[in-house]
């Protein structure tokens, strides 16, 4: 999921380190005044977990490997805005420290990691909860989860595509088709993780955590 540096052309890694920095301070902003002040180690604690759980690769088919992405869950948890800022400093430390994604690739990193994932995952985890009721939670969080890395996906396709690395096309269906698997495993571990946190007690994001 990480682009790495020399995927993207010039003019697509300037837009999007623009836009990448200003959707990321702009979730700070909001998460300031969206996140109770109790809530923030639990927030650096939800970071730390997802960044080592990104370590741990699961096998796929053809000898390739996918990793947890953890947008979804941060999302249910915190809301879509602090999601944004925790996955933003996730990828941050990922590139600067471990060279894990491209410095000029970050901004679309965080563009579709931390935007689109989280902001996929918590809309389709919502109105999973709203069809359902408020029955079936693991249900919801498993498709929140497989969504919102599809959706990334979708968004690192559109940007190759864009930059000529390679055609929409061919991009597009190899992306999604690898990540619908990959998916699998991200839902698992967001609806194991999302069922922990309920048996203990913890609440996971409802409405109003747009606000």
């Amino acid at each position: 999921m990480h682009i790495p540096d020399g995927y993207l052309s010039m003019e697509v890694w300037t837009a999007t380190t623009v836009a990448g920095a200003a959707a990321a301070g702009y979730a700070l902003r909001r998460t300031r005044t969206a996140l109770a002040q109790p809530q923030v180690p639990a927030a650096a604690l939800a970071g730390a977990f997802i960044f080592a759980a990104q370590m741990l690769n699961f096998p796929i088919a053809g000898g390739t490997s996918g990793h947890f992405l953890g947008s979804a869950l941060a999302a249910m948890l915190f809301g879509p805005w602090a999601a944004t800022v925790i996955m933003s400093a996730v990828l941050i430390v990922q590139a600067v420290l471990f060279h894990d994604g491209g410095i000029t690739a970050l901004g679309a990193n965080i563009l579709c990691t931390a935007i689109i994932g989280s902001f996929a995952g918590y809309g389709v985890y919502q109105a999973g909860l709203r069809l359902l009721k408020g029955r079936l939670q693991a249900a919801a969080s498993f498709a929140a989860a497989w969504v919102s890395i599809v959706a990334a996906s979708c968004g690192v396709a559109l940007l190759l595509a864009l930059s000529g690395a390679a055609p929409l096309g061919a991009a597009l269906p190899a992306m999604l088709g690898w990540h619908a698997l990959i998916g699998i495993g991200e839902g698992l571990i967001t609806m194991a993780a999302a069922a922990y946190l309920t048996e203990r007690g913890t609440s996971l994001a409802r409405e109003g955590a747009f606000a």
